[in-house]
């Protein structure tokens, strides 16, 4: 009788834990914009751009001066967000890739710490079993939210939750004969022109203002208890590269009950951050094998950053007019190196005994004539990237180290890419010997490539 009255009673302290810390722990909501700059923002520089929501969670809560992706595509982007590694680690490390099926993703720990977790637009994620979501909401029309179906479930759920809300905006297709002209684009610094584009892009980025607001007043009409995170998974202008226009993304947290308003901070964040981060305020355990960590304590002001190196990578395989031209960047608080490891300097030394994979090689160096070897960019003076200081001997040890930094990444990540292993990646859309609509090619490299030419994959 003892025995049974002591576990009545465990179970009923664990149901009131349960309830109690149910009802004290936040709900979560994350936008992600698709392409859009970094700099496209009023409280990025863009005061001629539609914006106003995000410069509402800005005034309200923290904004990020330098948040990054580790890869400028949105199916590695979001990966890295939703696992919380790498794109090497994760297995996206291409467009359109799957991570592996062995990883588990964010849906896992938070269901497993009493939340549900839904998904509303754009997925671009695989494959199922890893992305395990409570509900998918999907799009109308292949373009627009459910937005009802979102603040009902905004309003009415009673359980935590976490709801990732993924717009297919501003991404293409632009708008054709919208609002705005010319003279309303603002000239982005490292743009030589304004594109054609930009004004059906602007209209793009206004409909996505427009559905962020309604989330937004959604939120406030319900209550204070949810921390609100919002980013680009990357930006257009620098899309598939590894220059800052493509890396660099917006961070803005508003979380009313914790955060302290209208904060900049210039920590150093990877979007692999995010996930740990979530984890930790819901009270989460965090998995001790993911690249990324909690910045709760920068959110809360108790800590100015917690990386000292960001990483980035490029493969340009598996993409519209796809090249062998793979790099790897990182940067600190200042500087920045860039490797391009198939450069046309040293693609020679990537060459091997396999003619069909050796043609490809030759083909992406010479794609990319004028990008060195190695690039350093001094990130405060010259945050577009215009002077590269690589061959100033007075930067010869910061060159070195970040060298030195770079390399042992690699080594962790096991990335398959080093000098003389320039890899073929096993394409899923766009092969590398394949004539299509977006890869011009002469009729005799078509079908060159065999099976045991790619690296070895887990898709």
């Amino acid at each position: 009788m003892r025995i049974l009255f002591y576990f009545l009673l465990l179970i009923l302290t664990s149901s009131c834990k349960y309830f109690s810390l149910n009802k004290e722990r936040p709900n979560f909501i994350f936008y992600i914009s698709d392409d859009q700059d970094y700099l496209d923002y009023n409280i990025y520089g863009n005061n001629l751009i539609e914006s106003s929501a995000v410069s509402r969670l800005a005034v309200e809560g923290i904004t990020f001066n330098n948040a990054y992706t580790s890869q400028a595509i949105c199916s590695p982007s979001r990966s890295q967000l939703l696992t919380g590694l790498n794109p090497i680690k994760n297995g996206s490390y291409a467009n359109h890739l799957p991570v592996k099926p062995s990883i588990f993703s964010i849906t896992k720990y938070l269901k497993e710490a009493g939340y549900d977790v839904y998904l509303a637009g754009k997925s671009h994620v695989k494959p199922d079993n890893v992305f395990d979501w409570t509900h998918y909401f999907p799009l109308k029309n292949r373009r627009y939210f459910q937005i009802n179906k979102l603040k009902k479930l905004i309003r009415d759920s009673k359980k935590p939750y976490c709801l990732f809300i993924a717009s297919t905006f501003p991404h293409e297709p632009y708008i054709n004969n919208g609002e705005y002209t010319i003279d309303d684009i603002y000239k982005l610094p490292f743009e030589d022109s304004i594109k054609n584009t930009k004004t059906g892009y602007y209209s793009n980025v206004k409909i996505d203002n427009d559905q962020l607001n309604e989330i937004i007043n959604t939120v406030d009409s319900t209550n204070d208890n949810t921390a609100f995170f919002y980013i680009s998974d990357h930006g257009i202008s620098g899309k598939w590269g590894i220059r800052e226009n493509g890396l660099r993304i917006p961070l803005i947290i508003r979380w009313p009950r914790e955060i302290k308003a209208n904060i900049r901070s210039d920590a150093l964040i990877n979007i692999v951050d995010i996930m740990p981060t979530i984890l930790d305020i819901a009270g989460a355990k965090i998995p001790q094998n993911l690249d990324g960590k909690s910045f709760l304590n920068v959110l809360k002001n108790k800590k100015r950053s917690i990386n000292n190196y960001i990483f980035g990578m490029s493969t340009k395989q598996n993409v519209r007019n796809p090249m062998v031209f793979p790099s790897r960047s990182v940067r600190n608080n200042k500087y920045k190196l860039i490797i391009n490891f198939n450069s046309f300097e040293v693609y020679k030394n990537n060459l091997t005994n396999n003619k069909s994979k050796n043609i490809f090689i030759e083909r992406g160096a010479l794609s990319h004539p004028g990008i060195p070897y190695m690039e350093l960019y001094d990130l405060i003076n010259d945050p577009h990237e215009k002077k590269n200081l690589v061959n100033q001997n007075k930067y010869n040890e910061i060159k070195n180290h970040l060298e030195y930094v770079l390399r042992e990444w690699m080594k962790k990540q096991n990335d398959f890419v080093s000098d003389g292993n320039i890899p073929l990646i096993k394409p899923t859309r766009h092969p590398l010997d394949k004539i299509s609509i977006w890869n011009n090619i002469s009729k005799n490299l078509e079908n060159i490539i065999q099976e045991k030419d790619y690296i070895e994959s887990h898709y």
